[in-house]
Order: C-alpha cells, then structure tokens, then sequence
C-alpha cells in the first residue's frame, strides 16, 4: 500500500472494527478485532526500520479509538456498555468522582500506584509478546475510557464541550507514551519471529521520552485534576 494512503486504512479499518465486534457481540474480542486494524502497518514500518513512523501509525491508531468508542458511546451508552470492558465500572467511578470529588482520580496516593502498574503491565506484555498481548491491553483500556466520555456526553448539557474535556489532557500524553512503549519494546520479539534486525538500544530515546510522558502525566493530572473536574461539571450542568 502507498504509505500515503495508511492512515485513511489505519482509520477505516478501526471504524469496520467496531462495526464487527458491534455485530460479533463479544466483550473479549473487540479490543483484539481493534488491534487488527493497525498492527500489520506498525510490523510493516518495524520491518524497515522506521520506528518513528510506526509510533506515528500507531498514534493515529489510537486517537481513531478515541474517537470511534467516544461517539458509539454517546449515540447507544446501553449497548456500548454491554460492549466494552471495564466500561461501566468506570463510569460509575468518573460521574461519581465528577459529581462529588472523591475517588481515584483526585487521590494521588490512589491513581499514582495504579498509572504505574498499568505501565508495568503493559510493558512486560509488549517485551514478551511483541506487543500482541499490550496493544489489545492498550485498546481495551482507550474504550473504557472513551465509554465514559461518550456517556458524560449523553448525560449532560453541553454534550460536546463535557466529551472534549473527558479526554483530559494527561491522559492524551499517557496514551502517547503507553504507544511508544508498545512499539519500540515489542520490536525485538517480533524482529526474531518475523526475521528482521531490531536493536532496542538504538532506541533507547524513544524509551526515555516515553518515560518523561509518563512522569508528565502523573505531575499534571496531581495539579489539575480539581480544576478540570469543576470545568466538566459545569459542562455536564450537574
């Protein structure tokens, strides 16, 4: 495929995933139908040693995941939550959190330990499974989230500004880094299964800025997330 034309197969391939799993009905396998969209580019981009462009496809990836989860949310939140894992426990968790203040995501010595473990996670399964385990792991965790914008949508006054502010900046800079780690940690597994030269040290950069973004994301969620929370109940009319 012309490398041009990527992004667009990138994007339409995530939007024929949800249609599947929309029609397949399978909690478990929507966030694997939703890494298929996307992975053969990214192993197709390792393969010539462009790891730069596979962050970037995979970064186009993710915000199609975004978007897609986001606004099946708002149109049906009933089958969307049937749909996505984790979904609804955590809209419960965010209204509750937006409506009183208590929860997680204010608690630092709350979420702190949970970012750090979904990190953990995610990247012991990109080093061990070439990312064919932490990207799934990634989608799962993107539709959740973008369950909950879709639905505080659905639920408030202004249902565009309170989607656009659900996707707190924080987490945008997480999903970043949580996309490089998967790329650049799962070329070495994939280099030898799929015959290719993949030397992790040449890129250990991307393995240090991925890092920071995570360091970022904890720093500004701690510093914002009050003010954020006031700015998405006012938007919600709560």
């Amino acid at each position: 495929m012309r490398p041009a034309l990527v992004p667009a197969a990138i994007v339409g391939g995530t939007g024929v995933s949800y249609a599947v799993a929309t029609a397949a009905g399978v909690p478990a396998l929507v966030p694997f139908l939703n890494v298929a969209a996307a992975f053969p580019f990214m192993v197709a981009s390792l393969r010539r040693g462009r790891v730069g462009e596979a962050v970037w496809r995979m970064m186009i990836w993710a915000a199609a995941l975004a978007v897609c989860a986001t606004v099946m949310s708002y149109l049906d939140t009933t089958r969307a939550g049937r749909l996505f894992l984790h979904g609804e426990a955590y809209r419960r968790e965010m209204f509750d959190y937006i409506a009183t203040g208590r929860g997680a995501e204010g608690s630092p010595h709350v979420f702190v330990p949970i970012h750090l473990a979904h990190a953990g996670i995610f990247s012991v399964l990109a080093i061990g499974t070439g990312a064919v385990l932490a990207m799934p792991l990634g989608a799962a965790l993107m539709n959740y989230m973008g369950y909950y914008a879709g639905a505080l949508g659905a639920a408030s006054a202004h249902p565009g500004k309170a989607m656009l502010l659900a996707w707190v900046p924080w987490a945008l800079v997480r999903i970043a880094a949580f996309v490089t780690l998967g790329v650049v940690l799962g070329g070495p597994v994939l280099g030898r299964l799929l015959g290719f030269e993949y030397r992790i040290g040449a890129y250990r950069g991307w393995i240090a800025l991925a890092g920071i973004g995570l360091v970022v994301d904890i720093l500004l969620k701690w510093a914002l997330a009050p003010a954020w929370r006031e700015m998405i109940r006012t938007a919600a009319g709560w």
